[in-house]
């Protein structure tokens, strides 16, 4: 899994860092709410741990910003704040689940893994086009380097890859891959378009996502 992790009081920060660590994960650590928007401007990840109160912007505003440009990421807010109020306001605001502090280490995990549990992967083992692979039991995109790929980025892949035939409109990639979000839009398919073509690029695939007159389709390039 990969996530990211917004929390002001540096000490705890490190602490979750280390223990999400331990259990395999790669996380991103944000200290305040501007910079923790501007890691999820750049990437895209499995679930968003976000502090209320941090300075710049607080919790509630890195959680409106995200739903405003469509990420439909898994939230968890972790607070002090444990009044009924301040619950209702972060899941009315687009938050999945809500943990007051001081929390239990072995909570937090279990929370975690009940966000981003992912589906099972029956259909194939890997995907190949070219150099490419996209691996389902790591969720990895490989070529001359290999990337790890958040849960959407995965299913968004994976239909391109076994499809690259074909062209997809947004609005068809939406009901495949964002069919459980009904709040999902044109702009969160452009955003995960663009976070994969930037993986694409760093992993050194001769290959890119192009948007064509039917639609998003996965084509070979020349290479440099």
């Amino acid at each position: 899994m990969k996530l990211l992790l917004a929390e002001d009081t540096r000490d705890l920060n490190r602490s979750v860092t280390a223990l999400l660590q331990m259990q395999g994960c790669v996380v991103d650590s944000a200290f305040d709410g501007e910079q923790a928007l501007e890691f999820l401007k750049n990437d895209s990840y499995d679930c968003v741990v976000l502090d209320i109160m941090m300075p710049k912007v607080d919790g509630y505003g890195v959680l409106a910003e995200m739903r405003r440009r469509h990420i439909g990421t898994p939230v968890l807010l972790l607070t002090a704040k444990a009044e009924i109020e301040d619950r209702v306001t972060g899941l009315d605001a687009g938050a999945d689940d809500y943990l007051p502090k001081p929390f239990a280490a072995k909570e937090l995990l279990a929370r975690i893994r009940a966000l981003t549990r992912r589906r099972k992967m029956d259909d194939f083992e890997e995907l190949r086009f070219g150099s490419l692979v996209l691996s389902a039991d790591k969720y990895t995109l490989s070529a001359a380097n290999s990337v790890r790929l958040s849960n959407k980025e995965f299913d968004l892949m994976a239909l391109l890859m076994a499809n690259t035939d074909l062209a997809f409109s947004g609005e068809h990639l939406l009901e495949r891959v964002w069919k459980h979000d009904e709040t999902a839009q044109d702009d969160a398919v452009r955003l995960y378009i663009s976070y994969l073509n930037r993986k694409l690029q760093a992993i050194g695939a001769c290959c890119t996502i192009c948007k064509t007159g039917g639609g998003y389709q996965l084509t070979e390039v020349s290479a440099p």
